[in-house]
């Protein structure tokens, strides 16, 4: 393990803060946070690295309450490139998890379940393994007379395929989101894409979101840009609470300064899940959502063929 350099490592995470954190108001009130307790001897009694993420992270949130906002530890090294340390360890979980989509399960009366974990992956990770393992999984459930996706055990991912997925799950060209960077006037917009690789599930079936505490960031984007253009019911419990696209910035061998630098704005409602998380539209415990939804799934068929 390297040396632990305490006073450069909070030095250089203030500064990163001051220069890069999406509120730049908030952004100087942390980075003096950070030095002025490294000036009281705060963080002095870390012995290692991870025990440093600890008490920089504790400082970091204690202001607004980001949850992308941290100091990061890392078991493995962390590369010295901009963002390498998610590809390193993205690319890792998604050796462990069928690229993302562990389970694809047919109910009982013609409705599908997908499960994507731990996260929504970017399309091209692994030489696009990951994106064809992803098209063909929407391709099989295209079929399904109604259709859940489980994000209870989701912690986020890539928006570029966040809105691949719900390209397929909409008939038309659809504005689901717009991140504001930190100058206030840039900006970038997320739409559906208008072709897809296959068929698709489309707009009008019965489409149902699964959702946890656990539930977090580009999932979250998932389920509320559905939920918001009323094309999903979203069952379980109210999601973490993470809006802030991010960027990561290498500060020591295993430590990764993740810093949000944008905020997200949904086209409907005009504002985020930032702090406050997805609102389930059936509340009831995450152990208990997929029996539910599969109650609701049935019960629309139903009616609609009476």
């Amino acid at each position: 393990m390297a040396a632990l350099d305490t006073d450069r490592i909070v030095t250089d995470t203030a500064k990163l803060i001051a220069e890069h954190y999406v509120f730049p108001e908030v952004a100087e009130q942390l980075s003096a946070l950070l030095l002025a307790n490294l000036g009281t001897g705060r963080y002095a009694a870390a012995g290692t690295a991870e025990q440093l993420a600890v008490l920089v992270t504790e400082d970091l949130r204690s202001v607004n309450g980001d949850q992308h906002l941290r100091l990061k530890f890392h078991a493995e090294q962390v590369p010295e490139e901009p963002g390498g340390a998610v590809l390193a360890e993205v690319t890792r979980e998604a050796d462990g998890s069928l690229n993302g989509v562990p389970l694809v399960q047919r109910l009982d009366g013609g409705v599908v379940l997908l499960e994507l974990a731990p996260i929504i992956f970017p399309m091209t990770l692994k030489d696009g393994a990951v994106g064809e393992t992803l098209i063909a999984a929407l391709n099989l459930v295209a079929g399904a007379e109604a259709l859940i996706i489980d994000l209870r055990r989701n912690r986020g991912g890539s928006p570029d395929t966040v809105a691949f997925i719900c390209s397929y799950l909409l008939d038309e060209s659809t504005h689901l989101n717009t991140n504001y960077w930190r100058d206030g006037d840039t900006y970038a917009q997320s739409w559906t894409l208008p072709y897809v690789p296959g068929p698709r599930f489309g707009g009008s079936k019965p489409l149902y979101v699964l959702t946890s505490g656990t539930t977090f960031s580009g999932a979250e984007e998932l389920t509320y840009n559905l939920q918001q253009l009323g094309r999903a019911v979203v069952v379980g419990e109210r999601s973490r609470g993470g809006a802030h696209p991010r960027e990561g910035y290498t500060v020591h061998p295993h430590l990764e300064a993740t810093i949000p630098t944008g905020r997200s704005v949904n086209p409907v409602s005009g504002t985020d899940w930032e702090g406050v998380g997805v609102q389930p539209d059936i509340e009831v415990p995450a152990t208990e959502a997929l029996h539910r939804a599969h109650h609701e799934a049935r019960a629309a068929l139903a009616a609609a063929s009476a």
